[in-house]
């Protein structure tokens, strides 16, 4: 399946002739794959967690963001797949719009796909999502180490809606922050924060 398939109900939700989220159409050049953390401010405050997998950016919706404490279990719900592109978006999406609301780019960077199976194998990143449990080191600007997904609801046929953890794994960072605050938080990008990117009317 290509990305114009894996896009579909991505662009089927969006308007772009109203919204400066990207459609996709192109694919931005640069070495991968990359992971981006974006924090939404639409009808509930989420932060949202995307794996760059061939030539999508996989998706998950974190209500309380990604920590770098190993004791914090994170519940994050699968979105559709986004485009590469969607890495550098910030910005105001249309009120009445599919998410409306703000958003900027909290972290990004690179990441390693770090999977095996029970011989010890690597298992390519697509096919350990698949099978339910992914780990990964991350080199972002803010977030570094190893993390894992894990789905533990839903997915090959289960009726139940689908649900993942994402978890720190190992010891944490010296210092680290734990939960992010997301009316503190201030962009990778442009180093603004959301009540000043929706003041701004999402102009860089």
């Amino acid at each position: 399946m290509g990305a114009e398939d894996r896009l579909r109900e991505y662009r089927g939700k969006r308007d772009f002739g109203r919204t400066r989220e990207p459609s996709g159409r192109r694919a931005p050049a640069g070495a991968g794959p990359r992971f981006v953390v974006q924090i939404h401010d639409a009808r509930r405050m989420h932060f949202d967690f995307r794996l760059q997998v061939d030539d999508v950016l996989k998706s998950w919706s974190v209500p309380k963001g990604p920590s770098d404490d190993p004791h914090d279990k994170r519940l994050a719900v699968p979105t559709e797949d986004h485009p590469l592109e969607y890495e550098h978006f910030e910005g105001v999406i249309p009120a009445g719009e599919y998410g409306g609301g703000t958003v900027i780019v909290w972290d990004r960077g690179t990441y390693e796909p770090l999977s095996h199976d029970r011989g010890g194998r690597p298992v390519a990143f697509a096919e350990s999502l698949e099978r339910g449990h992914a780990t990964f080191r991350l080199h972002g600007s803010k977030l570094h180490g190893e993390y894992a997904l894990t789905r533990f609801r839903g997915g090959r046929g289960d009726d139940a809606e689908e649900a993942w953890l994402l978890v720190r794994k190992g010891p944490g960072r010296t210092g680290g922050h734990g939960t992010p605050d997301p009316r503190r938080a201030r962009s990778v990008r442009t180093g603004r924060t959301l009540a000043q990117v929706a003041a701004e009317g999402g102009e860089e």
